[in-house]
């Protein structure tokens, strides 16, 4: 199971010296230790899978988390997971939890390969939905809009787990878009295992919105970034095959789903831990 981001060495051609040279100035990661600190990203939580997988996500409706659809799959395997063993945590901090959820349905992009050929186009299409037993309805969760990918050049901020910070959510408020190619964002966002699904966020009218979600990180021109996947299509593919594929009515809800392009569904495989 991947437990984290895939860790990538990249031939991203795409990216340029200049690019890299002239990026302004990224500001470090800061915990969000307090609740007055982690006050409006309650809908940011930590995702856990099986026996010891992590992952980050967001709420962008009262029953539905985004994230990365590589979270979804066992290393060991290669196969999805099941969804009765996924956890969403939403804000998830210093131990404690503002609303815990059992997931019923996890949805990888159809277009996703978790076996396939790496590279940008893998990466644009690293995109899951999970959605929850039952909906957060709570005043301090508020679930998060998604809005068109950033342009080269613009200014967005990441708030993550990680491996070394799994406790406590982290935010870097200003990032940089490097290079756009094919549906993959560049990033000099701070990344690192545990933060695959996180959020990344660009600022409208002093409003956070979704605008990519962390996939992999990689080394360019000797220099470690952060690669973003496309969101808008893929999100609402994603969301139609929502609509259109019910989970089976009964209790548990417990149910993996995994789409193709035919609209057939699959079962996924127990979890075992790497």
């Amino acid at each position: 199971m991947r437990r984290a981001i895939l860790a990538l060495v990249l031939g991203l051609g795409f990216v340029g010296a200049t690019a890299i040279a002239q990026e302004n100035k990224a500001t470090p990661l800061q915990s969000l230790l307090t609740a007055y600190e982690a006050r409006g990203w309650e809908a940011v939580g930590r995702i856990n899978i099986g026996r010891g997988g992590m992952c980050t996500g967001a709420l962008i409706s009262p029953r539905v988390v985004l994230t990365a659809a590589h979270c979804l799959y066992d290393q060991a395997t290669k196969r999805q997971v099941s969804s009765a063993k996924i956890t969403f945590l939403a804000g998830w901090r210093n131990g404690s939890a503002t609303a815990v959820r059992r997931v019923r349905r996890a949805i990888a992009h159809p277009d996703y390969e978790y076996t396939g050929p790496g590279g940008e186009l893998r990466v644009a299409n690293d995109v899951a939905v999970l959605e929850l037993e039952s909906e957060i309805r709570l005043s301090s969760v508020e679930p998060f809009e998604t809005a068109p990918r950033p342009r080269k050049g613009a200014s967005v901020g990441v708030v993550s787990y990680a491996h070394d910070r799994s406790n406590t959510p982290s935010i870097q408020e200003v990032c940089h878009v490097l290079a756009r190619q094919r549906g993959t964002l560049v990033l000099s966002c701070d990344v690192d295992f545990g933060s695959s699904g996180a959020p990344i966020f660009s600022e409208v009218e002093g409003k956070p919105y979704i605008v990519s979600v962390v996939s992999a990180k990689a080394m360019v021109q000797g220099r470690r970034v952060s690669l973003g996947t496309n969101l808008q299509q893929p999100l609402e593919d994603l969301m139609e095959l929502l609509a259109s594929n019910p989970a089976a009515s009964g209790s548990s809800g417990a149910k993996v789903v995994t789409i193709n392009r035919n609209g057939s569904s699959s079962g996924g495989a127990k979890f075992l831990k790497p």
